[in-house]
Parts: structure tokens; sequence; C-alpha cells
């Protein structure tokens, strides 16, 4: 019999679990009434290497990253308790259409080129929402979860990943009870970014550069439907992101943990992961991803 509460979570590239829903895959991972599966949709073989190390493979070098950071995934996906897991079309199938930056800060756009398997080109998006309907009809989630309709911050894969979400879930009436896409509200982070830098000493306490005004993109508070508290799973967490270390860049101190990507400008990690309820009612205010759903 399958378990009562069944969820599934749509990313992106590997990596992207940990940083946008890491402690709520952790949380309800630990939920033996509870399936969580975690569909990922390309290997990231265009992210950039932090350590340098590492840096052969590279997409612009050995272009051996995709493969390299399937062993990050597993060992990321391990740290957050073991959820299922599943390529899109399988692993290797759709590539990470990289981005080109976009105005102020870290904002994204389409490249003007892209690979012929390339995730976000227009032609395939038929092909990739049979893909996941076939994932969503074999585990029935009541609750899927992907990115808002900008992708967080407009990465091409990120807004590909939330189209197909939401047309599966639009598709699946009778199985999807609740659609959601994580964001993260400017409010928790300028709040997390305070605490940051008061526990870590300043500024320059963590080692990495402190954000400009608007540098990371943040979503309105008011927006914000549900609030999962995933404070308790910080230890699974950080090894979650420790283990994605060609994308991630942890540092810890005696009461802080700070986090970078390859840009190297510092982000708080946080006790809360926020989400808006597709079609919620105005007022809606909610603390578990299941509230209302009937098993």
């Amino acid at each position: 019999m399958s378990p009562a509460r069944r969820l599934l979570l749509v990313h992106a590239h590997p990596d992207d679990e940990t940083l946008t829903t890491g402690g709520t895959i952790a949380r309800y991972t630990a939920d033996p009434d509870c399936q969580v599966t975690v569909v990922t949709c390309t290997l990231g073989e265009e992210g950039e290497v932090i350590p340098p190390e590492l840096a052969e493979l590279a997409p612009d070098r050995g272009d051996q990253l995709g493969g390299y950071r399937i062993r990050e995934l597993d060992a990321a996906l391990d740290a957050l308790g073991g959820p299922a897991h599943r390529w899109l079309g399988g692993a290797g199938r759709w590539r990470d259409t990289g981005m080109a930056l976009a105005g102020h800060g870290t904002r994204a756009t389409l490249p003007e080129h892209v690979h012929p398997r390339a995730f976000a080109a227009p032609g395939p998006f038929g092909s990739q929402l049979a893909q996941l309907l076939e994932i969503v009809d074999e585990l029935r989630p009541q609750v899927l979860v992907s990115y808002a309709a900008d992708g967080t911050y407009g990465h091409p894969d990120h807004v590909r990943a939330h189209e197909l979400t939401a047309a599966a879930a639009a598709a699946r009436p009778d199985v999807v009870a609740k659609l959601y896409y994580a964001v993260r509200s400017t409010e928790l982070l300028d709040k997390g970014l305070a605490e940051l830098r008061a526990a870590s000493g300043g500024a320059d306490g963590t080692g990495l550069r402190w954000p400009e005004p608007d540098e990371h993109p943040g979503h309105d508070a008011a927006a914000v439907t549900t609030r999962i508290d995933v404070g308790e799973h910080d230890d699974g967490r950080i090894a979650a992101m420790r283990a994605h270390a060609t994308q991630i860049d942890v540092r810890t101190g005696a009461d802080w943990t700070a986090f970078a990507m390859s840009n190297g400008i510092v982000q708080p990690l946080l006790g809360v992961e926020e989400f808006v309820l597709a079609g919620a009612d105005p007022g809606c205010a909610e603390t578990d991803l299941f509230e209302g759903v009937d098993p």
C-alpha cells in the first residue's frame, strides 16, 4: 500500500533540492507515513566549478561535471534522509541549458545559443511533460513542489521546471491536491543576514562577500502562504550542501552557518523554508504542506 502522504518535488539541477527545499525534504522523509520523491531534470552540466582541484570537470574543459554531480546528488539525498529520486527521462536525457546574466545581481535569462538537448529549449516541452506525468501517474502525489514562475532568479531551467510542474498539476486534478512554489522572501533573507552578521562578527566574519542591496532575489513576504520550520534538520542540510562541493562553498563558525555559490556572495542558513500555495485563499497561513489533504 502507498504511504498516506505523497510528496513530489521537481528541481532543475543537482543542488537545487538542497538549497531550495532541503529542510522540507528532510522533514517529510523522516515521517514514516510520507513518501518523498525528488525529480531532477538535468545533470547540471553547465554549472561553474568552485574547487580549483576540480576545474577540469567544467563544461569548457573536460565537460565531465554532469557525471560528477550524480555522485554529489546521491550523497546529498542520503544526508537529507534518503528520499526516493528520479531523473526526468533518465539521467542525462536533458542537458543543463546554462544561463546568460540579465541585469543587476543574480538575475538570469536564456543564453543565445543552447545545446540540442537543452532542457529549456522550446521544442521538447510536450515530451518532458509526458515524462513527468508518467511519474505522477505512478506515484500519485497529493502535493507537488517546484519554483515560482520567475524561477527564483530567472534561470531558464527553473522556469521550465515551474511550467512543467504547473502543467502536470493541471493535467491531474484528481491526483494532485496542492501545488506549491518554493520561494524565499526578502524579509526572511534580510533577517537571516542580520543575524549572521551579528553571530559571525561583522561583514567580513564569514570570509565571503556581503551582498549589495537587491543582489539576492527575494519574494514578497505578503504572498507567502506556507512556512515550514526546518531548524531541527540543520545538520542534514549542512551535510547535503557540503556534498555539492562543486557548487556550494559552506562556511561555519561557533554559532553560525553561511554558504555561497560560485559568485562568493554570502547567504545565511535559514531555519524556515517558505512556499506559495497556488490558488490559495486570501489570508492562508500554513505550517504543513499536507494541511487539508485527505489520505
